[in-house]
């Protein structure tokens, strides 16, 4: 279900408490290693976009925490790191807050902003 919310403070500030703490810290993750993106609201979830083009974004969702990886090699090559979570073709989901290992995530944010390739 998407959310109408003005930003990502906000849309923080409406998610389940147990979401807040890691929430907060991906959302400082990507602000903090995504030189050059924009962070919105779209799709009702946090968005980082390079160039209009949303390469990354999370949201909280009823039974876990998803992180979109949108470039399909930056993605492929974390998957072993991410063994336990459940991985779609650019969404990982993390059932509990705890399970999200921050340092894989900035990988995967740098990964990004270093990569060429198209988001899926």
């Amino acid at each position: 279900m998407q959310r109408k919310v003005a930003n990502v403070r906000a849309y923080i500030a409406e998610s389940p408490l147990a979401h807040r703490p890691a929430l907060k810290q991906l959302r400082s993750l990507c602000r903090e290693t995504l030189a050059g993106y924009r962070e919105e609201i779209d799709y009702g979830m946090p968005v980082y976009k390079r160039d209009g083009v949303m390469e990354v974004a999370f949201a909280s969702q009823k039974h876990y925490i998803s992180l979109y990886i949108l470039k399909k090699p930056v993605l492929d090559e974390h998957r072993a790191a991410l063994k336990n979570c459940s991985i779609g073709k650019g969404c990982i989901r993390f059932k509990k807050p705890e399970q999200i290992d921050f340092a894989v995530v900035k990988s995967l944010l740098r990964g990004t902003l270093e990569s060429d390739s198209k988001p899926c």
